[in-house]
């Protein structure tokens, strides 16, 4: 590895040791040679998020016009020409050197170009487009570097898996989008608990959630729940020592739903965090699990067939 690539993989790593702590800490389980890729995919999509949500003194015509010089950089580095950018050149090789499908990536900067126009969705159908390309794509874009004894079978899991990490951080983050302008809870939901978007502003700036708005994020956490159970059977069908890193990212992100309930569905009060203890305690068991070992899926005790995105799962009820 030349000098400028080496460094590339560092930034990669940089950015996702500040901004990814949950999943930073996970990848650590897996062996040192794939960290680095992890790091490279963790990189790209920051970077491309940050251009939508850090630029925000910008208008946004000038933030389109920035994604879209980033995007064409990047494809112009697919097709083989020289890229002049601190991020890039290690993604470039992870998908080169994984042959990752170009077509993934795409459809995550589609998705991303999304945020600088859409400011909320009126189903959860229209949601699961959005989350196809910014979530589901990533789960399928890091299947070929954790490997896996089946990759047909494991694909569909690997993409309910991101779509459960992004719809934990939508329940979690309501206040902080507001904040940037979007709602990511489909308004057909907001509508069905007695919701508006004017409810959603009121309680982000009294800290305090209204009882519709709890029975509304509970009716959400249930939802994700059922992503994860469908994800579940998919880390026994990856790579012996890839299971644990998947293993305590999908309990990490499982236990800020946790917290979530424990709070009382009030994502207002206080962001919902896993204590350090409980990090270092989850850590501690995925490395201690056996590979093949069955997925306890969070939460809970009763469950009833819900159609999701496409297949038949399990949810929360």
């Amino acid at each position: 590895m030349d000098d400028s690539l080496a460094v590339s993989y560092q930034r990669c790593r940089e950015l996702h040791r500040r901004h990814g702590r949950t999943y930073y800490l996970a990848t650590r389980l897996l062996p040192a040679w794939k960290q680095r890729h992890v790091h490279a995919l963790y990189g790209f999509t920051r970077y491309a998020d940050e251009i939508v949500d850090r630029t925000e003194e910008l208008p946004p015509a000038a933030r389109a016009a920035r994604l879209a010089d980033w995007s064409e950089r990047f494809l112009a580095g697919l097709a083989g020409d020289p890229v002049d950018d601190p991020l890039l050149p290690a993604v470039l090789h992870t998908i080169a050197v994984f042959d990752l499908d170009r077509e993934d990536f795409a459809a995550f900067l589609r998705s991303m170009a999304m945020d600088l126009t859409v400011t909320d969705y009126p189903s959860y159908a229209d949601l699961l487009d959005y989350m196809a390309g910014s979530a589901a794509a990533i789960g399928t874009m890091m299947l070929p570097i954790l490997g896996s004894t089946d990759p047909a079978a494991a694909r569909e899991p690997a993409r309910q898996l991101g779509f459960a990490f992004q719809l934990t951080n939508f329940i979690r983050d309501v206040a902080e989008d507001l904040g940037r302008g979007r709602v990511y809870l489909p308004a057909a939901d907001l509508a069905e608990f007695g919701v508006t978007r004017a409810d959603l502003v009121e309680a982000a700036s009294r800290r305090a959630a209204t009882p519709p708005i709890r029975r509304l994020i509970a009716y959400e956490v249930a939802r994700a729940r059922a992503h994860y159970a469908a994800a579940a059977p998919g880390i026994a069908l990856l790579a012996p020592r890839s299971q644990a890193c998947i293993r305590a990212a999908y309990v990490l992100y499982g236990g800020i739903l946790d917290e979530v309930v424990a709070a009382g569905y009030d994502v207002f009060a206080r962001r919902a965090v896993v204590p350090g203890h409980r990090r270092a305690a989850v850590v501690a068991r995925s490395l201690l699990t056996p590979p093949g070992a069955p997925v306890v899926v969070p939460g809970a005790p009763r469950r009833s067939p819900v159609r999701l995105a496409g297949t038949m799962v399990d949810a929360v009820s």
